[in-house]
């Protein structure tokens, strides 16, 4: 095996100790292979305190640094590999050394950028001047600071050279966080990093002269913060709750946990591994369930038996789940949920009857829940599989009977729904199926004890009497004489086996016209009976009249008789309007169109005949004229002085024998300038004209002894 060649390419040469590496850059040349517990190089690393609780971490799993500071391979290593970093901890500093492994053509080129070796090695010359390599800073280092953790070198020895450092982190926020010697290139740290907020920074480097002008660059130099175990898992997707059905068999997945870690997930400061820490309650089995450490699903670990929700303490099981990182390992952080798992009821539990048989008892004529059914279940009540549908089977052929379900108690609520009569029946049996809202699983079936007989006992009570037919109904014609026969009602009492007697009265007679003989029901008039009265609606009357039994107590019932009027012409028409008014001017001397009805029916009424009765005096004044079956106009034949006029007008219908009203209508002729009527001196002319007619007409009796 061929022992890799060390090259030194930084060193310390002040002879105080300073804490750290005291070689922090190594170049190794790539062998054919590392072998298991072979050296690969010697680290030496000083805190300067005596190196108490000295640890050291490779980043590569499959290497490690012994107590003494030897780089030893875990296993035979065959892959290329370009670098090592190799982090220190001690109680009193720490510190990060690099190795870098190449090829035999880039040592040459590499001992040739470092030691300003001029010769021709067969590898072209760099342009750049400038070796900046990558620095690896852990994170969460403690003070003091500022620290160096690496450096920069430039080959060219310009006299008055200055190394300047940009970017993120240096003169850009977050400012201020890297530096760098512009003599020496150290580069250094001025505060602890946290690889969880900035993992990396990319910065430049460049060389400038003594007015600052830029001479060589700038080049690109990487810092890379290195993860440190210092995040603990953490649940954030709660709460967890999980669903199995009971009787799953044994390996069914009920739910997965996951963690979240917010260091590298490609080291194992985020490397996961879950466990159950408790389970509640531990009964039937302190394991019922198991995680899976890598992927975190929860299954089943019992027999379908012992999954039984109806024999446990509770269906409901919390298990509290560990996360542990750096694999599970001890040394690992952790972090807890509680996972819910409820075990969900399947309907293998048929409902059944607390007895075989059940008693009612119900007076008849009466409706209502009469007795409630228990049944029992011992399925999850909140799920279909508890929740009980009742069905009468046999026995409720007149669909006298209903059943429904109590949602509070599952009981089912039978009512009668018609009316029993006990004269009918005084018993009835009942045969009453109960199942689930949801079916059976296949290998369970209902049972005897999933029907039951309910004995119902029907009381009797006294009933009232009941009319036939009701309502009654009769035809008579208006104006009959008082003391007619209207009807004679006729009234039974269901109680059969009773032999009661019936007494008949009137209930309610809006008009008192009617009254009943109160043993064999006849119906008379008491008073003439008018079609036109108020209380009559659409030609009908309507009384209501009692039947009561000779019962204790007694009963009654009601009957209703409809009385259909018959119409007699027993109503004069009547005329409107009964006043007009008109100009003593007026070239128009149509003066008032009239109309006529009658409170009859047809054909009692219309056509209507309009006249005029006789008028006083040597000449005519006014005439009618018909206009149609109902209305006709009033015509002056001449002017007339302003005064106040009665026109005497008889209307008569067309009823057998016909009827007629005489009515005057009351004429006003006034005055009438510009638009404007005045009829306020008619009357005084009308009583001066009367006065003058009357002297006249005692002037001509004297003429005539």
């Amino acid at each position: 095996f061929f022992f890799p060649q060390v090259l030194l390419l930084a060193c310390a040469e002040d002879l105080e100790c300073v804490p750290g590496f005291q070689q922090k850059v190594f170049y190794i040349e790539q062998p054919f292979e590392f072998t298991e517990d072979q050296p690969v190089l010697n680290l030496e690393f000083d805190d300067c305190k005596g190196n108490n609780k000295l640890n050291f971490e490779v980043s590569n799993p499959d290497f490690k640094v012994e107590r003494n500071g030897s780089l030893v391979a875990l296993k035979n290593v065959t892959e290329a590999i370009r670098a090592l970093f190799v982090h220190a901890r001690s109680e009193h500093a720490e510190d990060m050394a690099e190795i870098l492994i190449v090829e035999a053509n880039e040592k040459h080129g590499a001992l040739k950028e470092i030691f300003k070796i001029e010769g021709n090695l067969g590898i072209p010359r760099q342009k750049r001047a400038i070796l900046a390599t990558p620095i690896l800073i852990p994170e969460n280092q403690r003070p003091p600071f500022p620290r160096s953790v690496g450096k920069v070198i430039s080959s060219e020895g310009t006299e008055g050279a200055k190394f300047r450092l940009s970017g993120k982190g240096v003169d850009q926020d977050p400012k201020g966080i890297f530096r760098i010697n512009e003599i020496s290139g150290d580069v250094s740290v001025t505060r602890t990093l946290d690889r969880e907020a900035i993992a990396n920074y990319e910065l430049e480097v460049e060389v400038t002269d003594i007015s600052g002008k830029t001479i060589d660059g700038p080049v690109r130099l990487d810092i890379s913060v290195i993860d440190q175990n210092d995040n603990r898992p953490m649940f954030k997707e709660g709460p967890y709750v999980g669903h199995v059905m009971e009787g799953s068999p044994t390996g069914t997945t009920v739910m997965r946990m996951t963690a979240f870690d917010a260091d590298d997930s490609s080291t194992d400061n985020a490397l996961l591994r879950y466990n159950i820490l408790k389970q509640t309650p531990t009964k039937p089995s302190p394991n019922m369930f198991y995680i899976d450490p890598e992927k975190g699903d929860i299954v089943t670990v019992v027999s379908p038996v012992l999954l039984d929700r109806e024999t446990m303490e509770t269906p409901k099981y919390e298990l509290v789940i560990e996360a542990k990182d750096m694999g599970g390992l001890d040394v690992g952080l952790t972090g807890t949920a509680t996972a819910t798992i409820l075990i969900d009821d399947k309907n293998d539990h048929p409902p059944e009857f607390t007895k075989k048989e059940f008693q009612a008892t119900v007076k008849e004529g009466v409706t209502g829940v009469i007795v409630n059914l228990t049944v029992g279940d011992r399925d999850d009540p909140a799920t279909g599989a508890w929740k009980a549908v009742y069905t009468i089977i046999n026995g409720n052929p007149g669909q006298s009977f209903e059943i429904h379900t109590n949602p509070q108690t599952n009981e089912g609520m039978l009512s009668v729904v018609k009316p029993l009569d006990y004269e009918i029946s005084a018993f009835h049996t009942l045969l009453i199926k109960v199942e689930n809202e949801d079916p059976l699983i296949p290998d369970i079936a209902y049972g005897p004890s999933s029907t039951a007989t309910v004995q119902i006992t029907v009381e009797d009570v006294n009933e009232g009497p009941v009319f036939h037919p009701n309502p009654m109904t009769v035809t008579k014609q208006e104006n009959i004489p008082i003391g007619s026969v209207v009807l004679t009602v006729n009234a039974t009492d269901p109680d059969t086996l009773q032999h009661q007697t019936i007494r008949y009265s009137v209930y309610k007679d809006p008009a008192d016209w009617l009254e009943i003989n109160p043993t064999n029901g006849t119906i008379g008039t008491t008073a003439i009976l008018d079609r036109e009265s108020p209380h009559v609606q659409n030609n009908v009357y309507t009384a209501l009249f009692l039947a009561i039994d000779s019962g204790n107590p007694p009963a009654t019932g009601t009957g209703t008789l409809h009385i259909t009027l018959e119409d007699v012409n027993d109503n004069v028409p009547s005329l409107y309007p009964t006043l007009a008014k008109v100009c003593d001017d007026a070239k128009d001397l149509r003066v008032v169109v009239l109309g006529a009805s009658d409170k009859d029916l047809h054909p009692n009424t219309d056509p209507f005949k309009f006249e005029l009765s006789k008028q006083s005096g040597p000449e005519k004044l006014w005439r009618i004229a018909k206009l149609n079956n109902t209305h006709a106009q009033v015509i002056l034949l001449q002017n007339l002085n302003k005064a106040n006029y009665n026109i005497p007008i008889s209307v008569t219908d067309s009823g057998k024998p016909p009827l007629t009203n005489n009515t005057e209508l009351k004429l006003q002729v006034c005055s009438c300038k510009k638009s404007k009527m005045d009829c306020s001196a008619t009357d005084a002319l009308h009583i001066s004209m009367t006065l003058t007619l009357l002297s006249l007409f005692s002037l001509f009796c004297k003429s005539f002894p």
